[in-house]
């Protein structure tokens, strides 16, 4: 049998990787399937029909550039969906592939038909159990508006977005997210079910720590009331469950979750969970639990790069009333690398320091509130520093490089100093240009251009550069 079907997707693949983020490809290309290459149309199998629908609205372009290149203008993609069925006898699900398949425009997909079958009655109806407006313990200060979107949480935030707009009608169902304290994971999660609880009247939402979860189960054996605890959580519509890995090595804790988490996706309710690892990395949890914790979409948030560690740390303040000046909050935010949670207690306790000791905010209060949040603080590299040293270099005043003087001289060095700041400081291009006479953000840019030109024709220049750096870093060790 022919494997060019495989050929052509990996080459695809191969095309699409430079235009994805590797999280994104992981996601939603490395699932994919390459089933046959027919008549100049490739046809792919997705997992499910949201699948399809989130490639075609997000990735079309990076699909259409990939198969012209490998089949010309007259390739086509066509996609086949697998349906998933579940039943009593065997619990987990089955991807059935598609019996029949029919001819399709480009770019839509092959449905797989669906068996008619009469309404089955809900054996999960409690008689004298009526549905009941349940307080759903959230947070309403964690909200979408005020999470703040990078690199390190797109495709987390993404799907919960898409949950939150249709609350286990997606693929993401469950849902899981995994990170390390402090990343916002709990932010996200209680803003998925502040967003539905303020969409859907009708759906009950509940937040709970698992830690209050394992209590509750404590309790209700102690009263002999676990069946009516399982009842309670049967009623729920959004089940958001925070940091699931503490029910490690609990098996009775861990018998009655998976019994409420079958009945609540049997029933197409959405179940929402964290956790500080991934579900293939939890220990002490029944393998039945992590393989359902699998069935949906797994998306982890890491630690936040120093743009957005920037931006939350500005959203802060606004909500704080704060103006704190630049140079304070990008020294905090280049200190305060693993947690937000310590971005929050850098604010509060600088609002402390500040007015208790009836002192302004400036950088040397930032240096000692930091130090009790962090063991050993970068010593900074500034652009004053870099400055001097490239002015000595070049036997030209700093003056001069704050300047409006054109020497040729002065302004290589001028260009020198924009270029090593914006590569060996986190200032910004903004707070760089106001240390050279207060120039604009493109004069660094055009300056920083300048510079690498010079560095890929010039042997001599370079060196210059490549001994300047290294005087630099030794800054960092005196």
């Amino acid at each position: 049998m022919s494997n060019e079907h495989i050929t052509v997707w990996n080459n695809c693949l191969q095309t699409i990787k430079k235009y994805v983020n590797p999280q994104s490809f992981r996601t939603w290309f490395e699932p994919i399937k390459p089933i046959r290459l027919q008549d100049n149309a490739l046809t792919i199998q997705v997992p499910n029909k949201f699948f399809y629908e989130w490639l075609e609205e997000h990735y079309v372009a990076e699909l259409k550039m990939a198969m012209r290149q490998e089949l010309g203008d007259s390739g086509r993609l066509e996609y086949q969906i697998l349906m998933s069925h579940q039943n009593a006898n065997n619990p987990n699900p089955i991807a059935n592939t598609p019996k029949d398949s029919r001819q399709v425009k480009q770019n839509q997909p092959l449905y797989a038909k669906e068996n008619s079958a009469g309404e089955i009655k809900n054996p999960f109806v409690i008689p004298g159990i009526k549905k009941m407006k349940i307080n759903p313990n959230l947070n309403k200060t964690y909200l979408f508006d005020n999470f703040i979107e990078g690199d390190c949480n797109r495709l987390a935030r993404s799907a919960g977005v898409a949950v939150a707009k249709k609350p286990g009608g997606t693929a993401f169902n469950p849902l899981f997210l995994y990170g390390e304290s402090g990343l916002g994971k709990t932010h996200l999660v209680q803003a998925i079910g502040n967003e539905v609880d303020n969409q859907f009247a009708d759906k009950a939402v509940l937040y709970v720590s698992c830690e209050e979860f394992t209590n509750q189960i404590i309790n209700a054996i102690k009263n002999n009331a676990v069946q009516d605890f399982v009842r309670f959580y049967q009623l729920i519509d959004v089940l958001i469950v925070d940091d699931i890995q503490f029910l490690a090595n609990k098996n009775k804790m861990q018998e009655i979750f998976f019994h409420i988490f079958n009945t609540l996706h049997q029933a197409g309710k959405q179940i929402v969970l964290t956790s500080d690892r991934p579900p293939k990395d939890l220990e002490g949890i029944q393998e039945r639990l992590i393989s359902r914790f699998k069935w949906g979409l797994s998306a982890d948030l890491n630690v936040p790069e120093f743009e957005t560690r920037m931006a939350i740390f500005e959203t802060k303040m606004t909500r704080e009333g704060l103006d704190i000046p630049s140079d304070v909050t990008e020294f905090i935010c280049f200190n305060i690398k693993n947690n937000i949670r310590e971005l929050e207690g850098v604010l509060i306790s600088l609002i402390a320091q500040s007015s208790l000791n009836r002192r302004e905010i400036d950088l040397d209060l930032a240096k000692e509130v930091i130090k009790n949040f962090v063991k050993n603080i970068s010593k900074e590299i500034t652009v004053e520093f870099i400055q001097e040293l490239v002015a000595d270099h070049f036997d030209v005043s700093v003056d001069k490089l704050q300047g409006k003087t054109r020497k040729r001289q002065v302004v290589i060095a001028r260009q020198l100093s924009m270029y090593l700041s914006k590569k060996m400081t986190n200032k910004s291009l903004k707070s760089i240009g106001e240390n050279f006479g207060g120039r604009d953000h493109s004069t660094v840019i055009y300056s920083c251009k300048a510079v690498q030109d010079l560095l890929d024709t010039d042997t001599i220049f370079k060196d210059t550069v490549t001994d300047l750096e290294k005087k630099i870093k030794m800054n960092l060790h005196e």
